[in-house]
């Protein structure tokens, strides 16, 4: 990555949780950065605390006009200097038993956390080789482990690891770098999100969908809030993002948390039997 002029950064959710702090990192470090946000509160939060060296803009990364906007006007601003480093962070979380979850919810997960994802790459790619630039790409451990009640989270994600992967081989040759930064548990203003998220989901369900699995998400809920509420702090996480975003060479695949990093090794190791017992314990089932 380039080093002799001022490095910019683009950073999709960067209105809140782990995007803002990253943001607020980079631009201590003295980057150029900017992001997109969802509301004109996150916008004016981040300006001021930033002292005027982070710039949002509204985007709805689902939206193509509304990415093909902001990255077009991105790209402008920085010129043939180009994009050194893309941070596609945005994403969310939709929990509950596949057997009840609307189609149109886990269709939503995906438009988010895959197309959407794809979409900002996509735009920015020109920007990012003439930059020689790198893009990290926040994944979850769940994504190797996938948890019952959580099937659209870890398929999203173990999916735009396969895209992340490809687009790797793809981009070597223009040397733009991709590392996949599959995190842990984190106390990102996530747990409080979840927490409402899994509270929607049970008082959704029906006396039938309650008898069959009223317990076992009760459960669940207890475990995933115990494991968010316990997760690694905001900041901390958000410098090991930067550590990645910096690391020379590129890593391929490298942890955020150390709970993610021991899930990730476990998989290697255990057997899927093994695994099977391993998930279920991991959200109170066992």
């Amino acid at each position: 990555m380039n080093t002799t002029k001022q490095r910019s950064a683009a950073i999709t959710g960067a209105g809140s949780g782990l995007g803002r702090d990253i943001a607020l990192g980079l631009a201590a470090k003295g980057y150029r950065v900017f992001g997109t946000a969802i509301a004109n509160g996150e916008i004016a939060d981040l300006e001021q605390a930033s002292g005027g060296k982070v710039a949002l803009s509204i985007c709805d990364i689902t939206d193509e006009k509304s990415v093909q906007g902001w990255t077009r006007g991105l790209s402008d601003t920085l010129g043939e200097t180009g994009l050194d480093l893309l941070i596609s962070n945005a994403g969310i979380l939709t929990p509950g038993p596949i057997e009840i979850l609307p189609l149109s919810a886990i269709r939503r997960e995906f438009e988010v956390n895959v197309f959407g994802a794809m979409s900002v790459i996509n735009a920015f790619l020109p920007a990012l080789r003439k930059a020689r630039g790198r893009i990290v790409q926040i994944s979850t451990w769940t994504a190797s482990l996938p948890l019952p009640f959580n099937g659209p989270s870890g398929a999203s994600k173990a999916a735009m690891e396969v895209f992340a992967t490809v687009y790797r081989a793809e981009l070597k040759q223009f040397g733009v770098e991709v590392v996949v930064a599959p995190a842990g548990n984190m106390k990102t203003g996530g747990p409080e999100k979840t927490a409402a998220a899994l509270a929607r989901v049970a008082a959704g369900m029906t006396p039938e969908q309650r008898e069959l699995y009223g317990q076992t998400f009760e459960s669940f809920t207890a475990a995933l809030n115990g494991m968010q509420n316990s997760g690694l702090e905001s900041a901390s996480a958000a410098r090991r993002v930067i550590e990645l975003a910096e690391q020379v060479p590129a890593p391929i695949r490298a942890a955020v948390g150390q709970d993610s990093e021991e899930i990730l090794k476990l998989v290697h190791e255990k057997s899927d039997a093994e695994l099977d017992a391993l998930r279920l314990q991991i959200v109170g089932l066992k």
